[in-house]
């Protein structure tokens, strides 16, 4: 049986997937709580679910081919952002099949992603959760507040144009200023993040991930800026815990 993945490419599985390695930490959360029993492997970056017990093949962006191929998986699932290319083809060349889930830039089109593997590769019935994620993230939210987005640090990395990350803010009431970037990432200096919360930005939103934004790094570089810390995982991971991210992330910018 061939499917396409998101980038068009053929994934020749071989009926029902048993075997899969993940390594992207969303989507293992997403097709253990699915499916769960599934997985061979997955990276060491896989924190969900808590109890996941599977062997590491190390990082998203540098994992352990030879580990990967070692556990001869079924299936490998991977994502356009987080994994080179080269890897990809590596693992497709020693007839691995690998399906690459695109970067979305909606909320929309990461559960139709997720519908797709989950549907079409493992061959299961839509799972609740996904069904309720979309119910919940449908609605546009009036924006409240205009901000600037750091995911990174040393250097100063934002959240750009096309974003899961933007989509999920905005849906909150929360305006992006480098929404408009002709990036998907920028990396402005200081000065310049300071003049958009100085002119026309009146929030600083911080995760903890990928960089672990805290009350003592990082709102000290902005000392005159409204902030709020909010989970990494309920801005930028797709899969069950969007169920729980909506009012997450509406109850952290409530206190503001």
């Amino acid at each position: 049986m061939t499917l396409v993945d998101d980038l068009g490419e053929p994934v020749p599985v071989r009926g029902p997937v048993s075997r899969v390695v993940s390594l992207v930490p969303s989507l293992t959360e997403a097709v253990e709580v699915s499916a769960p029993g599934r997985l061979a492997g997955a990276t060491d970056y896989c924190t969900h679910p808590a109890a996941l017990d599977v062997p590491r093949v190390g990082g998203s962006k540098y994992p352990k081919l030879d580990r990967v191929l070692d556990l001869a998986p079924d299936l490998v699932l991977a994502n356009s952002e987080e994994n080179r290319p080269e890897d990809v083809e590596r693992l497709r060349a020693n007839g691995i099949p690998v399906w690459v889930m695109a970067a979305s830039a909606t909320v929309p089109a990461a559960l139709g992603s997720l519908r797709r593997i989950l549907t079409q590769a493992y061959e299961l019935a839509e799972p609740d959760w996904l069904v309720t994620a979309e119910e919940v993230w449908r609605e546009v939210r009036p924006a409240r507040f205009h901000a600037v987005v750091p995911v990174w640090r040393k250097p100063w990395i934002v959240v750009g144009r096309e974003t899961f990350a933007g989509d999920v803010l905005r849906r909150v009431g929360v305006a992006n200023v480098y929404a408009d970037s002709a990036e998907r990432y920028p990396r402005p200096d200081v000065e310049e993040l300071r003049a958009h919360l100085r002119a026309d930005a009146d929030l600083l939103v911080l995760p903890d991930e990928p960089y672990l934004f805290t009350e003592e790094d990082g709102p000290d570089h902005f000392p005159d800026a409204r902030h709020v810390l909010v989970s990494g995982r309920h801005l930028t991971w797709y899969g069950p815990s969007l169920v729980d991210a909506h009012a997450a992330l509406t109850e952290a910018l409530a206190g503001l």
